[in-house]
């Protein structure tokens, strides 16, 4: 992935103008935890055009395949972070999300494995899914 890219660089407003959607329902796409923006130090939002992409699917997602927030959100929560980011037996057993199936493992809150220390916007777990196609090649490649 191209670097800049993953640049946060839009304000919230102009990410919403950009994408022809509320700033609310882009706040509401955070909650569900389809989307991490990245937070300056006065906690403002800051979306990349990986972060757009990712949205762009989302609205597709719900606008003509016709799968709510709900059905995302469920999607995500049974790819296998583990296998991304090769966790032991150990850490998948001290894992919440391991045996999780209604939250992305981003939405966990990571307290005793190896990803406690790890900012989910970051991690390959949450930037391999930034599109609608890399969710089913990301399959592809784990799944022999």
């Amino acid at each position: 992935m191209n670097e800049t890219q993953n640049s946060p660089i839009y304000t919230i407003s102009n990410a919403a103008k950009i994408l022809e959607i509320s700033v609310h329902t882009l706040r509401m796409y955070e909650r569900e935890g389809l989307v991490i923006p990245f937070r300056k130090s006065s906690n403002q939002r800051l979306y990349s055009d990986k972060d757009l992409e990712r949205i762009k699917c989302v609205i597709n997602t719900i606008n003509d395949i016709k799968i709510n927030i709900e059905g995302i959100r469920r999607i995500l929560a049974l790819l296998p972070c583990w296998a991304i980011i090769n966790c032991s037996k150990n850490d998948r057993l001290n894992c919440e999300f391991f045996n999780n199936y209604d939250k992305p493992c981003w939405m966990i809150n990571h307290k005793n494995n190896i990803c406690k220390d790890r900012v989910c916007r970051d991690c390959d777990v949450y930037k391999s899914f930034g599109n609608c196609a890399s969710v089913k090649e990301k399959l592809k490649e784990l799944l022999p």
